[in-house]
């Protein structure tokens, strides 16, 4: 989705958080239980955006009915190199109903996850004050 893709290059989170529906599901790449709301899914954007180093998009997948999208990305994540991929669900609204993120390899879904729980308690905490 090219809304979404423009937003997080230009770490406009703001605008990212704008495209997401309000019952948004994020699946983390390093947690089973998925995420349920525009709050949680927002903060968790926010924390990834700092955690993530040298981010950056490679490819862009569409479906063909327009409601599926696939972005491949880079980063590092606490010297660790990782690719990944957000894959993005559209609701009848064109807002974002479903946004799963999958990385590998294991040692920078690994590196992710220690740096996303050090930040959890922070991210909660944004999240049940509605900030975004």
């Amino acid at each position: 989705m090219r809304a979404f893709r423009e937003a997080v290059e230009a770490q406009d989170l703001d605008a990212a958080e704008a495209l997401l529906a309000p019952d948004v599901v994020f699946t983390s790449p390093v947690v089973f239980k998925p995420y349920t709301g525009k709050a949680i899914t927002a903060a968790i954007l926010r924390a990834v955006a700092q955690v993530f180093e040298d981010f950056r998009y490679v490819r862009e997948l569409d479906g063909a009915d327009g409601r599926d999208h696939a972005l491949v990305f880079t980063a590092r994540v606490d010297g660790r190199e990782l690719t990944g991929c957000d894959f993005i669900h559209l609701d009848e609204d064109g807002l974002i109903d479903e946004l799963m993120v999958m990385v590998r390899p294991l040692s920078g879904a690994q590196a992710l996850a220690a740096a996303m729980g050090a930040r959890f308690e922070q991210i909660a905490e944004e999240a049940r004050a509605g900030l975004g």
